[in-house]
């Protein structure tokens, strides 16, 4: 079995993942996101809207977990995570805006920051924060059988 270490290590080396969250229902909801790992905070930061399901889900229900594949379908990790979520961007520069530009230009070129805060504002985008709490997962260096 994989040490913490070695799972949060898999987790900072990516930057793609699997996001649940949990219905009023009570089902998973998932989805497909692009995160910006804090080592020190053990904090992976997404960017939304205020309007995705997965926004609504977090505000109501904070629990969430993030799956990381690995190199080849045995390999992976999971974060079970405590989800905070940003007020939603209102201002133009202001404290989300700026967290917004953190997490995106992590993986996209922000050329103009004034257009940038407006398109944010616009979206009514926020920043989901998910904390880990606990850790699991399997780092096989190959799949079984190989």
């Amino acid at each position: 079995m994989p040490d913490e270490h070695q799972l949060l290590d898999m987790i900072a080396t990516n930057s793609q993942g699997i996001l649940a969250g949990v219905t009023r229902a009570g089902y998973p909801h998932l989805t497909n996101v692009l995160y910006v790992w804090d080592a020190a905070e053990r904090t992976a930061r997404v960017s939304t809207t205020a309007d995705r399901v997965k926004g609504r889900i977090l505000r109501r229900d904070p629990r969430a977990a993030l799956h990381v594949s690995g190199p080849h379908f045995w390999s992976y990790a999971v974060a079970e995570c405590d989800a905070d979520v940003s007020k939603v961007a209102t201002t133009p520069g202001d404290e989300t805006c700026r967290e917004l530009l953190d997490v995106h230009s992590a993986f996209f070129e922000v050329e103009d920051e004034p257009a940038f805060f407006s398109r944010m504002v616009d979206a009514r985008r926020l920043v989901v924060r998910l904390r880990v709490r606990r850790l699991y997962g399997v780092l096989l260096d190959k799949p079984p059988g190989t």
